[in-house]
């Protein structure tokens, strides 16, 4: 006779899956796909195609949204049912089959769970995702490529569309730098956790000598911005460069100057954009960026004023945040949250959600305790 009972842990998911449809508010966010459907059938939608995009993209994030809560709450009706017929039947098959439903279910809740903890001004943006090189040479390009390729994995396994808007080819190995675009929900929020400097430690492939090499490359995640946000900026304050994109080896990939970089002078935020076929778009692109990144600087620094003014001075928690190690002990730890993998070629690979997991609870915790 089978003796198979997952009652307490189907329990457990039931639970937290309740605490999370009361998060998310289910009817709120079933009234708002009601109310950009009409908005996106409308004849004149397309008229102003800005807009149209706008109302189209939020249809789509939302409807992702409701499709996660609701394909769980199906499966877990269905969970139900393979439950009884495996006792019923008393066929090992089915509850095996049962066991892997849970395991996956509690993977998923897990993350629903993470997500519900997401509420940020901007969390449920879409995110821009820069990686830039830093010190080490030829390890640090290379460093920076692999992490965009970790980024792009991840994205991949998700099923969320990315569009690279630039990328900077470094004359040896790797990048100099990349951004790119992440269109999903809650994409700012949860890839926000990632921001910060990285740290690799391995055998370089580049030297002679076989000694350990340490790199480093930076990480910034800022959410795309619906409309422009409200920051001021001179032409007088920013330099335009007109360029010919370009791909690895220096081949050309467009036939006209139609990339644009734009630098700002007074901080000297620089942000470039090939993405875009012309180069109006490309600027417009690339003004976007770099006004949401002088908005989220200007309240770093007034969040650092405060913080100053009440006595209480400390480090970004972004900085130098996760170590990989690829010699000796194989290691990729977060020194934030303690969260550790010692597979480096998972991680590598975009299996990074125990790390955004992490990462999501650890900062709540620190915002609560501030």
């Amino acid at each position: 006779m089978l003796d198979f009972d997952p009652s307490a842990d189907i329990q457990a998911l039931r639970s937290t899956f309740a605490d999370i449809k009361a998060v998310v508010d289910v009817e709120a966010l079933t009234a708002d796909i009601a109310r950009l459907s009409e908005e996106a059938g409308a004849p004149d939608l397309w008229d102003d195609v800005e807009k149209a995009q706008k109302v189209t993209s939020a249809l789509s994030h939302r409807q992702a949204e409701l499709k996660r809560v609701t394909d769980v709450e199906q499966r877990l009706d269905d969970l139900d049912v393979l439950v009884e017929l495996a006792n019923e039947m008393d066929d090992e098959d089915s509850a095996e089959e049962a066991r892997r439903e849970i395991a996956e279910l509690e993977d998923i809740v897990s993350q629903l769970e993470v997500q519900t903890l997401l509420d940020g001004e901007y969390d449920d943006r879409s995110a821009v995702v820069t990686i830039r090189s830093g010190a080490g040479g030829d390890d640090a390009t290379d460093f920076a490529e692999m992490l965009m390729r970790m980024y792009l994995r991840w994205a991949e396994r998700h099923k969320y569309p990315v569009k690279v808007m630039d990328t900077s080819y470094a004359e040896g190995a790797g990048i100099k730098s990349a951004t790119f675009q992440v269109d999903a929900p809650y994409a700012y929020g949860t890839l926000s956790v990632e921001a910060g400097t990285h740290r690799l430690a391995r055998i370089s492939p580049f030297g002679s000598a076989d000694k350990r090499q340490t790199s480093f490359a930076a990480v910034e995640v800022i959410p795309v911005m619906e409309e422009a946000v409200e920051v001021d900026v001179p032409e007088s304050d920013i330099r335009v460069d007109v360029f010919r994109s370009s791909g690895p080896g220096g081949q050309s990939v467009n036939t006209t100057d139609s990339a644009v970089r734009i630098t700002h002078l007074p901080t000297g935020i620089v942000v470039s954009m090939q993405n875009e076929k012309s180069q109006i778009q490309n600027r417009a692109a690339a003004m976007r960026v770099l006004q949401t990144r002088l908005m989220l600087l200007q309240r770093e620094e007034e969040a650092a004023k405060k913080k100053e003014l009440a006595g209480v001075i400390t480090a970004s928690w972004g900085d130098q945040m996760r170590s990989y190690f690829l010699y000796g002990q194989q290691l990729v730890k977060d020194l934030r949250t303690g969260h550790e993998v010692g597979n480096p070629a998972v991680v590598f690979d975009g299996d990074l959600d125990g790390f955004i997991s992490a990462g999501i609870r650890w900062r709540k915790r620190k915002d609560d305790d501030d």
